[in-house]
């Protein structure tokens, strides 16, 4: 690192940094040199173009080939070319279908890299080793490597992204920790995302639903098209059970490249029903005949029962695993199954009110909040603390909203992304007849009206994206400090 570097008062910021506010009088983007802590390298990359951040208008045409990360990544010595890998696409449901992987293998005795995205308050999620972040130090000298690689790159292929940096730095992370597989969460589609230069030893897709449509496609069909750019040739796939037009495409693109695919329910030995468990109250169950062995009643790990699907597609996983050479004895797997915990879904957080973080970020998530919400929890009013990003199919999102939300405060997120929420309300009055609603500017301003307005059997409920989760969870972190210092 080199020294007598600029202070940080005279550092560019144009966001905050795991939500601390950045210096302001912008000058110029922390540069490579200048990194010597942790709070540098997040600066740095939060320097670089980020497609999580941006509106899909503000995007260019050619932001999504894969030829300056396969150039990053040769730079790099190919890391992931010495990676055993689990590839994961889909709409919904990727994250816990990840989680469930990661933990039932976990179990087994193996080390398992987990790269997910977007994270919720620490950029350090996205990396993990079963459920350990990766250091801060760690983190700072990935980030000077991989961005001295991206540099030799620059002059051919342009400046890396936020996310090829981070994935490049996951990979490379995988290999120096000498996992026994890394379990890879598509960012965005498939076909041309960045992590879509490893040849897993299973590619399996979650639910497919109309998302991201500016960039995808405006049909399930064109999305499918795009999630089966994953697939592999010989490379066998799994999906979950899908519209009869995108199981459809998953075949065709399949066969096309011969991949073999099998489908949950169709190929494979698979129900589910959703049940009273008496005082568990409502359970999600399955049962699933894969690679000989037989689930019988397996509980899902995560509420909802939308996880079935999930849940049954990291099993079938597993086992296309063990013909693979890992060893996964049931009573381990199950075990690990059973101990899954996801952030940000159907979470928690906070009891007295009940406060629940949930990242539902399009129409067929927050349908399953909605039901998930009503089928677990008793109540005697939902207030919603809601904000979105402006690309989304908002009147879906609203209508689904409206279908379970006694009281809704509409805010927005500090993203370049967010909706207003002025107009969000118009829109859902326009939907809801006699929903209560009102706008907060910030979300600790609407989560401080929500308080307010929710009584003791009450439920409060964050969601709408990632970055609102996050922030409440920033917020409520802060009340919790204070709390404890004051005793």
């Amino acid at each position: 690192m080199s020294k007598g570097t600029p202070s940080r008062k005279t550092r560019p910021v144009a966001v905050e940094v795991e939500g601390k506010p950045l210096a302001k009088g912008v000058a110029r983007p922390v540069s490579l040199r200048d990194i010597e802590s942790f709070r540098d390298a997040v600066e740095f990359l939060y320097g670089r173009v980020d497609l999580e951040r941006m509106t899909p208008s503000a995007v260019v045409k050619d932001a999504y080939k894969l030829d300056r990360m396969r150039a990053l990544l040769e730079v790099m010595g190919n890391p992931h070319d010495n990676l055993r890998t689990v590839h994961i696409a889909g709409t919904k449901g990727k994250g816990s279908t990840c989680e469930m992987l990661t933990s039932c293998l976990d179990a087994c005795g193996y080390s398992v890299g987990l790269y997910t995205s977007p994270h919720i308050v620490d950029v350090r999620e996205r990396m993990r080793i079963g459920a350990r972040l990766i250091s801060e130090a760690d983190f700072v000298q990935l980030t000077v490597v991989t961005g001295q690689a991206a540099a030799k790159v620059v002059a051919a292929h342009g400046e890396a992204t936020f996310f090829e940096l981070t994935t490049a730095m996951a990979f490379q992370y995988f290999l120096d920790q000498a996992v026994d597989i890394a379990v890879i969460e598509v960012g965005l589609g498939g076909l041309l995302d960045c992590t879509n230069v490893i040849r897993p030893e299973v590619s399996a897709i979650t639910m497919i639903g109309l998302d991201h449509m500016q960039i995808l496609g405006n049909t399930v069909e064109e999305i499918a098209a795009q999630k089966a750019g994953i697939f592999k040739a010989g490379v066998p796939a799994l999906s979950v059970p899908q519209e009869a037009g995108v199981l459809k495409v998953l075949r065709e693109k399949a066969a096309e490249i011969g991949a073999p695919l099998e489908v949950l329910g169709s190929d494979i030995d698979y129900q589910h029903r959703f049940e009273w468990g008496g005082g568990a109250g409502q359970q999600t169950l399955l049962s699933l005949t894969v690679g000989g062995v037989e689930y019988d009643h397996v509980e899902a790990p995560l509420k909802g029962e939308h996880q079935a699907h999930n849940t049954a597609l990291a099993l079938c996983i597993v086992a296309r695993l063990v013909e693979h050479g890992f060893a996964c004895p049931m009573e381990q797997v199950l075990t690990g199954l059973e101990s899954t915990k996801l952030a940000g879904r159907f979470e928690l957080a906070w009891k007295s009110p009940r406060i629940y973080l949930d990242v539902a970020h399009n129409p067929d998530s927050i349908k399953a909040l909605m039901k998930t919400i009503g089928a677990y929890l008793t109540y005697d009013s939902l207030v919603v603390v809601f904000g979105c990003a402006s690309d989304k199919d908002i009147e879906s999102m609203l209508r689904h909203l409206a279908s379970g939300a006694d009281k809704v405060i509409f805010t927005r997120a500090q993203s370049g992304r967010a909706a207003d929420p002025e107009k969000l309300i118009e829109r859902y009055r326009q939907i809801s007849d006699d929903g209560a609603c009102q706008v907060a500017a910030t979300v600790p301003e609407a989560l401080d009206i929500a308080a307010r307005a929710a009584g003791r059997g009450d439920v409060i409920c964050a969601t709408g994206s990632f970055h609102i989760v996050g922030e409440t969870r920033k917020r409520l972190d802060e009340v919790k400090a204070k709390r404890t210092v004051k005793k």
